[in-house]
């Protein structure tokens, strides 16, 4: 039997947890989200606050939770969309060939010129700073690098035998496609997405602590950096805890991502 890599266990591992952490956020925690008490601010970790409170009184630990619940629903949202377009314009690029192709891979290359940060900038400028901005600022990013994964997967499987078998059958391009172009793409296309969702974490809590992304009163690690940072001296776990939650989330997809793709692609399987 072969051997799990370190990687894929220590990033199935850590994403688990934030998994857990978000899900369990949606029935339970440890008090309200908003729940204020000045009197109480800066508290220091106890039975009734775990790790403390911030700078209005409220608990750190539920703020931390509510921040993971929004940074996996941008993440799992964005890379959706972002995944989905891009696979099917990489399929149908790789499909019709042609000016087609071109077209698709000139589109690709464009987008790639857009930093995530600056087109949110760009959406924020026209429609205003919101969640909705954010995640179609990070869906965007991902469809050329989608496209660019889905149709370098189809153009091998395209020269396949049971594929010519199919278009000798009559089976049409977009039939061939779907029935056995997609189906053979999907563990490239899996292992993609699992790595853009770190990337994805990443984008959203830049663009909240640029207040471009969640807005109050939602949580968000990267709006509790931007509210810590004048704080860094007087309480720096505000900053230490939302900072650490954002390194192990982006480290525990990437770590997966990487994991899947040693055992889903043969080369690497055999030089391991």
């Amino acid at each position: 039997m072969r051997r799990l890599p370190a990687n894929l266990i220590i990033g199935g591992v850590l994403v688990a947890l934030v998994v857990g952490v978000a899900a369990l956020s949606l029935v339970w925690t440890p008090h309200p989200e908003n729940l204020m008490n000045i009197r109480g601010k800066f508290a220091a970790p106890s039975a009734t606050h775990w790790l403390g409170t911030d700078q209005l009184g409220r608990d750190l630990t539920t703020q931390l939770m509510m921040a993971a619940r929004n940074s996996m629903a941008v993440a799992l949202i964005a890379v959706l969309l972002g995944g989905s377009i891009g696979t099917i314009l990489g399929l149908v690029a790789s499909a019709v060939g042609g000016w087609v192709e071109d077209l698709v891979m000139r589109f690709a290359d464009i987008s790639f010129a857009f930093p995530t940060l600056l087109f949110a900038i760009m959406l924020a400028a026209v429609f205003g700073p919101s969640l909705q901005n954010a995640i179609l600022a990070i869906a965007f990013i991902n469809i050329p690098v989608f496209a660019r994964v889905a149709r370098a997967s189809a153009n091998q499987i395209w020269t396949r035998e049971y594929v010519f078998a199919a278009r000798a059958a009559g089976m049409g391009k977009f039939a061939i496609s779907r029935d056995h172009i997609l189906p053979n793409i999907a563990a490239p296309v899996i292992v993609q997405a699992t790595i853009e969702f770190a990337v994805a974490i990443l984008a959203e809590a830049a663009l909240s602590y640029l207040g471009l992304g969640v807005q109050p009163p939602e949580s968000s690690w990267g709006r509790m950096l931007s509210e810590a940072q004048t704080l860094m001296y007087l309480a720096p776990q505000l900053a230490i805890w939302p900072g650490l939650c954002i390194v192990t989330a982006v480290l525990g997809f990437g770590l997966l991502g990487d994991g899947l793709r040693d055992i889903t692609d043969p080369r690497l399987a055999r030089e391991r």
